[in-house]
């Protein structure tokens, strides 16, 4: 067996598996599982440890290495667990070095297991060229951005992705013409924090002069897709961008958190719910067919049955269709793991309700599809995605085509055509 990465949580860690899985296959790894965490609530770190100690259980012979952001922030509780064989940092895994290293390690029974660097002293970023994606996959992601430089008082993800850095604009399109000549359909630009985008670069772009260059020098690219943004940030060119190239895809997903001011302002967001509303409004004005999906937290501290209703109506006043939320999970070391906190119950049934009302919107939207023709990404051979990421059950096509469909119905989960 070669090197095996068991991923959690966001759309970065998946693309950055394939690095990982990339960089210590040629460090010479075998016979490793990397155990690639995530840290945005203690669900997520709990799950990652239960992975662990399943998958020594099943393969006793295998080295297990722990990375990524809860590895970064808590190395110290992976390396105490004695199925754990390495913890490497969050910006290490990147690095074919840090895998040379490890094999050394092992190759010479090393006690030591954390290696892991300060992320705060990383400045630069370094482009992936991901060659682990099997030619032809519909959907390829490509890295832009990492880090944060905001500090809202739930989030630990700063301390295990470290401070804003870019990947220059000309590396990124250069990323994409590559990707496109191998014959992926649809590019998705992906990053922590993906509208801060070219700050720490010179003349400071931002991610709509980077669409914008994307667009124009590979013309021969079918699809963009950006991920989460942050609204407050996006630019004029960015705007610009959605209204003018029916290339970029009418979806956009965003880091609303709460619909309530007050506690926008105890998250230390730097938006209003008048704000997102205002925002919504606009992007629709112009391109009247886009579809919002957006994260929501349910439970945060200080948090009202009023406080929440305003969460949860900002799902019909934003026209919202996708929502991923999240329970409020207190992580240890942020702002907001000592405020006063509602309780676990309460936390899990606010949950509830939204989640209820994402299910609802889903369905709307769905039904609201019907008649239509879509350009649909064939993904496989029973399902493919609209431009407005909306799954659709097919019968054959050649998977990475795109292919237009009227649409035929829907089971309230999915379309059909």
């Amino acid at each position: 067996m070669g090197v095996e990465v068991v991923t959690f949580g966001c759309r970065l860690n998946a693309f950055e598996a394939e690095v990982i899985r990339s960089k210590a296959e040629d460090a010479g790894l075998s016979d490793t599982i990397v155990i690639n965490s995530c840290a945005v609530t203690n669900e997520a770190v709990a799950q990652a440890r239960q992975s662990i100690r399943k998958l020594k259980r099943e393969r006793p012979g295998a080295r297990i290495v722990v990375t990524g952001c809860a590895a970064q922030t808590q190395a110290a509780m992976f390396a105490d667990m004695v199925e754990v064989d390495r913890v490497v940092g969050n910006d290490d895994k990147l690095r074919g070095e840090a895998w040379r290293a490890t094999q050394a390690a092992f190759d010479v029974g090393a006690s030591g297991k954390i290696a892991v660097s300060d992320i705060m002293a990383i400045r630069e970023m370094a482009p992936h060229l991901v060659d682990g994606y099997a030619s032809g996959l519909p959907r390829v992601f490509v890295q832009v951005q990492n880090g944060c430089d905001h500090r809202c008082t739930f989030c630990i993800i700063p301390f295990g992705r470290g401070n804003s850095r870019s990947v220059p604009m000309g590396a990124v399109v250069e990323q994409v013409r590559t990707l496109v000549e191998r014959g992926h359909a649809e590019i998705v630009l992906t990053g922590v924090d993906l509208t801060s985008y070219g700050t720490d670069l010179p003349g400071a772009p931002k991610l709509g002069m980077l669409t914008r260059q994307i667009l124009r020098h590979v013309p021969e690219l079918k699809r963009l897709r950006i991920s989460s943004i942050d609204s407050i940030e996006a630019d004029s060119d960015l705007l610009d961008a959605i209204a003018g190239d029916s290339r970029l895809m009418p979806h956009l997903h965003l880091s609303l958190q709460s619909g309530d001011d007050m506690i926008l302002k105890r998250m230390k967001r730097r938006h209003s719910r008048q704000d997102a509303i205002a925002f919504c409004d606009q992007v629709r004005r112009l391109r009247p067919d886009i579809a919002f999906g957006a994260d929501i937290i349910a439970g945060f501290p200080t948090e009202t049955e009023e406080m929440f209703s305003h969460s949860l109506d900002l799902v019909e006043e934003c026209g919202l269709t996708f929502l991923h939320v999240f329970p409020y999970s207190p992580r240890p070391g942020t702002p907001a793991a000592r405020m006063p906190q509602v309780a676990g119950p309460e936390i899990k049934e606010r949950a509830r309700q939204l989640r209820a009302a994402g299910e609802a919107a889903l369905r709307k939207r769905l039904h609201a599809e019907v008649g239509a023709t879509r350009d649909v990404l064939i993904e496989s051979a029973g399902q493919g995605r609209t431009e407005h990421y909306l799954p659709v059950a097919v019968a054959g096509g050649r998977v990475g085509s795109v292919v237009p469909l009227t649409i035929a119905g829907s089971d309230g989960e999915r379309l059909t055509a």
